[in-house]
């Protein structure tokens, strides 16, 4: 299949909708978060526990799939997360402590590591290499789709249910049964080894760290994923709380749920803009572009809790606005990136690299930033954010610093 074929399209959708079913069980738990503390008189600092716990384990098991993918191969690696996400998420059906849902959820993100891994792994054999950029963009829109099809989804279930957070965050395991059917059916089997390919998997080695080490871009793209991931983890668990907060009780978790859907929908926009822009720029002008962009978010999150006070649907466009500076930058990271950092045979480990060390930081976005709400509220919490990310933006100024220097593989 390389070098492209008519079926990679398909194809390509297919991972999009096995990755959309992770989110499914994995971004009901924002809607979930009001139903928690009522249900068990929590603090937000308890609740955000279970996401900082659930976030560590996120981040060992991109450490761990990324090697293991990428000697094991794409295909099963991907629907052996795609299983233990459904497992472990229909496990939440019977929990009856915090505890035991913090168990299963952190098990289920544990498993869901190896989602991203084992797409990017397979797409490069799909492509040629001037198609292979619009489709890791393409790949990175499943992410952001599935953000508002788990919100829309687990609101339904919620309004449903009776706002019963037993069914919000065990019900979507179900859909995602099916998604698991559909993709051990349609995602092509690898050919059989041959004897360079066979070279290429026994190859992979503890050198393959060394030789990133040695790469400049990897660590700046490193530090871009560890401040990045803050920012979208945050809107990822509390949006939904804080359009309550602000809203009211009169403010239903069904309809915060919708508001907040914009953060999602408008980074869809967000990424296919920059992943076109980006391919018409020198790499001076992509630093320039980086930082405008997040130069320009930083403002907009601090301003957020000044907007909280005016018309709603202000708040909605605003929140708009933050997903559409935010997941256009945060999509390149694991995406284009990472195969341009050392090609496609160590993608994977490259990708879960950059993965993990985001998702180190993101456990800020559950108990450390629940305690900042419990202090300051979400102004305190916002003007924070909105410090973390100008760095971010501070950082893009030394992503490209010479004309290239990014390394490429001959297969691609």
């Amino acid at each position: 299949m390389e070098g492209g074929s008519s079926r990679a399209p398909w194809d390509l959708a297919c991972l999009m909708l096995g990755y959309v079913g992770i989110y499914l069980c994995r971004k009901n738990f924002a809607v979930a978060v009001p139903m928690l503390q009522k249900s068990f008189g929590a603090s937000r600092a308890q609740i955000g526990l279970i996401e900082t716990y659930a976030t560590i384990a996120y981040a060992a098991g991109k450490l761990f799939w990324g090697p293991t993918i990428d000697r094991l191969g794409g295909r099963p690696c991907f629907l052996a997360a795609l299983l233990g996400v459904a497992v472990f998420s229909s496990g939440s059906i019977i929990a009856t402590t915090l505890p035991m849902l913090g168990f299963c959820y952190t098990a289920n993100r544990f498993f869901g590591a190896g989602g991203w891994g084992g797409m990017v792994k397979q797409v490069p054999d799909w492509f040629a290499p001037k198609r292979l950029p619009l489709a890791m963009a393409c790949l990175s829109l499943s992410f952001v789709f599935g953000g508002v099809c788990a919100l829309l989804l687990a609101g339904q279930i919620a309004s449903l249910s009776g706002e019963n957070w037993h069914a919000v965050m065990g019900y979507p395991a179900l859909m995602l049964g099916v998604i698991i059917l559909i993709c051990a059916w349609r995602l092509p089997k690898p050919q059989k080894k041959t004897a360079e390919t066979g070279a290429a998997k026994t190859g992979w080695k503890l050198n393959t760290f060394i030789e990133l080490a040695k790469i400049p871009q990897f660590w700046f793209v490193c530090l871009l994923s560890f401040f990045l991931t803050i920012n979208r983890e945050t809107f990822n668990v509390w949006t939904v709380d804080f359009l309550r907060t602000e809203g009211g009780r009169h403010l239903s978790s069904r309809v915060a749920a919708l508001m907040s859907t914009p953060f999602d929908a408008a980074g869809a926009a967000g990424i296919l803009l920059l992943g076109w822009v980006l391919g018409r720029l020198s790499p001076t002008g992509r630093n320039r572009l980086l930082f405008c962009m997040l130069t320009t978010l930083a403002l907009l999150i601090y301003m957020l809790p000044t907007l909280s006070g005016g018309p709603l649907p202000i708040l909605m466009v605003a929140i708009g606005l933050v997903g559409f500076l935010s997941y256009g930058p945060y999509s390149l990271l694991a995406g284009i990136l990472s195969v341009e950092i050392c090609g496609k045979k160590s993608v994977a480990t490259v990708a879960g690299l950059v993965d993990a060390s985001g998702y180190l930081a993101g456990i800020v976005a559950g108990y450390f930033f629940g305690r900042i709400l419990d202090h300051g509220g979400y102004r305190l919490g916002f003007h924070l954010l909105g410090f973390t990310t100008f760095i971010a933006a501070l950082i893009c100024l030394g992503l490209y610093r010479k004309k290239t220097s990014v390394q490429t593989d001959s297969s691609l």
